[in-house]
């Protein structure tokens, strides 16, 4: 099998003249209606972008270029970043030029610690994150070469180059920005022998006699790889991108938005519910206890943190995923046993009450308890972890935009007097 950019230059020539064909033959096809309170609120469901890499079907999850996440969850992320690139997975031979790849950009530059131990000591991770891979765009290919002349039908060539730098670095800028933070201790060389994902592991320094961990982190840099267009990270990237602002820029921003509380922290308030319920009942809590106690925060207008999911109405399977590995790793951990418990007791009352559209858990229902298990235990990192793996979905979708020259991102808005005026007589969605 081809190398990435190989398989890239193979593809992209036929992915444009797809994409011309599809606008010249169908151009006028309308696929979306955008109703009053979809405009209001937050454009969900409305249909106006197109994303490649992933897919979140309600009924059946995400699946990342046709292949079900949980098809995935013994891959490693190296393998889905080039499945995410190509639509393929890699054979043997590909997987160790990509990783090679990566190993020959994993060098942080000095300047990068310099800013980083200069900022004040209580900052959060994610700031430091975000101004890290910001300062490191002074080395951006894409934006250099932009300022030669770069042909277009060249810009993904040094999108391709600019990520690829960017994702080979993010293991030991998110570990040393844990180190920093945690007081951990000096920072922790890059072991070039391993994978992606274990050398994360092991530069964060936590202890992994069985090896559990570093597994763990492969499974959770695979399932958070990617989860179509619309979400706010992916979004930000995207429309910051379009712009033809370079990789460090767009990624950035999309980092910037997995930051906020109704994106990315949502693992944290599920380990926070999983720790009051601990301390609460000094360990595992009865099926009945926790059926009160559901009753009881339902009851107080608060919700399960961890059900419900804004597209899915079945259980997630990237939660299916994590759970399978808990069983394996960690089956008498409290923290596990009440998130299996939960996942036993919360959706039968959920039902009960009516009011949830789906009452089954989400990825965020069990990966902070994982987390908190293997001793990674500052909440405020967890987006950090989240964030290098999201940089992955967020780089192929700029590189394959790049090569197929998607225009600015620039949608129409309306004022509310205008709505007011148009909704007059006008003919309601089916």
């Amino acid at each position: 099998m081809l190398g990435l950019k190989e398989k890239l230059a193979q593809q992209i020539p036929g992915l444009r003249e797809e994409m011309r064909k599809l606008q010249r033959e169908h151009g006028e096809t309308v696929i979306s209606q955008v109703t009053v309170s979809q405009a209001f609120g937050g454009m969900r469901g409305v249909r106006g972008l197109v994303c490649d890499t992933s897919v979140v079907d309600p009924d059946q999850g995400l699946a990342v270029r046709g292949i079900p996440i949980g098809d995935l969850a013994d891959r490693l992320p190296e393998e889905v970043f080039y499945l995410l690139c190509t639509g393929e997975l890699p054979d043997a031979e590909a997987l160790a030029s990509l990783q090679t790849e990566l190993r020959q950009r994993a060098h942080v530059p000095p300047y990068v610690w310099d800013m980083l131990e200069a900022l004040p000591k209580d900052s959060h991770p994610m700031t430091m994150f975000s101004l890290a891979v910001l300062a490191m765009e002074r080395d951006s290919v894409f934006r250099r070469r932009y300022a030669e002349g770069m042909p277009k039908e060249a810009h993904w060539e040094a999108t391709l180059e600019d990520s690829l730098q960017l994702l080979a670095k993010l293991p030991a800028v998110a570990a040393g920005i844990y180190r920093l933070r945690s007081h951990r201790g000096a920072l922790l060389p890059s072991d070039r022998r391993v994978d992606w994902a274990a050398d994360y592991a092991q530069m964060l320094g936590i202890a992994d006699p069985s090896g559990e961990f570093a597994n763990l982190m492969r499974l959770y840099l695979t399932l958070h790889c990617d989860h179509e267009g619309g979400n706010v990270s992916a979004f930000t990237c995207h429309t910051v991108g379009s712009a033809l602002s370079d990789p460090y820029y767009a990624v950035s921003a999309g980092l910037n938005g997995l930051a906020g509380p109704l994106h990315g922290l949502a693992n944290q308030e599920c380990l926070h519910f999983v720790l009051e319920l601990r301390r609460k009942f000094n360990g595992v809590p009865s099926d009945e206890q926790l059926r009160e106690y559901t009753w009881n925060t339902l009851r107080e207008g608060r919700v399960i943190p961890g059900y419900g999911h804004a597209v899915l109405r079945i259980t997630d399977p990237r939660f299916t995923a994590f759970r399978k590995f808990g069983e394996r790793a960690c089956a008498d951990d409290d923290f596990f046993r009440i998130v299996d418990k939960i996942f036993a007791v919360v959706p039968a009352v959920l039902r009960e009450q009516g009011k949830a559209k789906d009452p089954w858990p989400n990825v965020d229902a069990i990966s902070g308890a994982l987390l908190y298990h293997f001793g990674l235990t500052e909440f405020d990192y967890y987006t950090v972890l989240f964030g290098v793996s999201r940089a992955m979905g967020l780089c192929a979708q700029l590189i394959l935009n790049r090569a197929l020259g998607t225009p600015i991102t620039r949608p129409k808005s309306v004022s509310t007097e205008w709505i007011k005026k148009n909704v007059k007589g006008a003919q309601k969605a089916a």
